[in-house]
C-alpha cells in the first residue's frame, strides 16, 4: 500500500519546480493596465511566427469557433534553445493549464513560458479520459500523411510552421514537437493516443507569460476542431470545421512585474566525456 501511494506522487519534485502562484495569478487576472503591442489573426490552415518579449503576455483566442493550434517556441536570440515537450510532460504534466511551465531543451533547461490564464481550465478530465492542451501528440505532417494514405497535402501543421519561421532565418529542421493548444486528447485502455472534438467556444483563450525573449509560431490545424478525420476512405475534407485563431501580445505595467527576472539555466559544468571518471 505504501509503495502504491508513493507511485501516485509526481515523478519529479524539488524547489526548482515551485511556482509563485500569487505572482502569476496577478499577471493572469490583473488585465486592466495591459497594453496591446501586437495583435493579428491567423487564417485557417496556415501559420504565423511572431516575437514575444520577455515579461510580456501572449494570448491565443478562439474568436469564431473551436480550433486547435500547434505551438512552437524558441529563444529569440538562440534558436538552439527551444520548447522541450517531453521534458515538460515529465516536469509538469501531459496536459497543461494555469501555472504550468513550458521548459526548454538541454543544455539550457529552464522555463521558457508560464501559463497564466486558461478559460478552459475547468474542463478537467472527461468521461473518456480526454484533457486539454496536450504534449502527448505532435504536429500533423505531410510525411506521415503520404506514408499512410498517399494524400499529398501541404497545409499540415508541420508545413504551416515551416513556412511561418522561414522569414526569421529558421528551417524545417528547427520545427519541433508542439504544445497542442485547445486540443482534447488522452490514452485509451490499450495505451493508444486518441483525439476528441475541441470544446473551445468563441472567446475562449489561453495565455502564457514569456520568461525570456521568445519567437513563437502557431499553426491553425487543418483538422479544425478535430470532430472529423481528415483523410481516409469515405471521409470528406472537414474544412467547414476550421476557424481562425487570434494572437494578442500584451506589455505589462512595471509594478506588476515587481522584481521578476529571467530564469537561469542549471549550474552544471557540462563536462560530458571530457573528464575521465573513476569509481574506486
Amino acid at each position: 500500500m505504501a509503495e502504491n501511494a508513493r507511485l501516485t506522487e509526481a515523478a519529479y519534485q524539488g524547489p526548482a519546480l515551485d511556482v509563485d502562484e500569487d505572482f502569476y495569478g496577478r499577471i493572469g487576472q490583473d488585465t486592466d493596465d495591459r497594453e496591446i503591442v501586437d495583435e493579428f489573426t491567423i487564417p485557417i490552415r496556415s501559420g504565423q511566427a511572431w516575437d514575444v518579449p520577455a515579461g510580456h503576455v501572449c494570448r491565443i483566442s478562439t474568436i469564431e469557433g473551436p480550433q486547435v493550434g500547434d505551438l512552437n517556441l524558441w529563444n529569440r536570440h538562440d534558436p538552439r534553445e527551444r520548447f522541450w515537450a517531453s521534458r515538460t510532460r515529465q516536469l509538469q504534466a501531459a496536459h497543461l493549464s494555469t501555472f504550468d511551465r513550458l521548459w526548454s531543451t538541454l543544455p539550457f533547461l529552464r522555463p521558457m513560458a508560464t501559463i497564466v490564464n486558461d478559460t478552459l481550465a475547468d474542463y478537467g478530465t472527461d468521461p473518456e479520459g480526454g484533457r486539454l492542451h496536450d504534449t502527448l501528440g505532435t504536429r500533423c505532417d505531410p510525411y506521415v500523411s503520404t506514408m499512410l494514405s498517399g494524400v499529398d497535402f501541404d497545409n499540415h501543421c508541420h508545413s504551416n510552421l515551416v513556412r511561418a519561421i522561414l522569414p526569421f532565418g529558421l528551417t524545417e529542421f528547427d520545427v519541433h514537437d508542439v504544445l497542442n493548444v485547445f486540443q482534447c486528447t488522452g490514452l485509451n485502455d490499450n495505451d493508444e493516443y486518441f483525439m476528441k472534438t475541441c470544446p473551445a467556444r468563441p472567446g475562449d483563450h489561453f495565455e502564457f507569460f514569456a520568461e525570456q525573449d521568445l519567437l513563437a509560431a502557431l499553426s491553425t490545424c487543418p483538422g479544425g476542431d478535430l470532430s472529423k478525420p481528415m483523410f481516409g476512405e469515405g471521409n470528406d475534407d472537414p474544412v467547414e470545421n476550421c476557424h481562425p485563431l487570434q494572437v494578442t501580445v500584451y506589455a505589462l505595467p512595471e509594478n506588476l512585474l515587481g522584481d521578476w527576472s529571467e530564469p537561469e539555466s542549471p549550474n552544471y559544468r557540462g563536462m560530458h566525456g571530457l573528464k575521465p571518471q573513476t569509481w574506486a
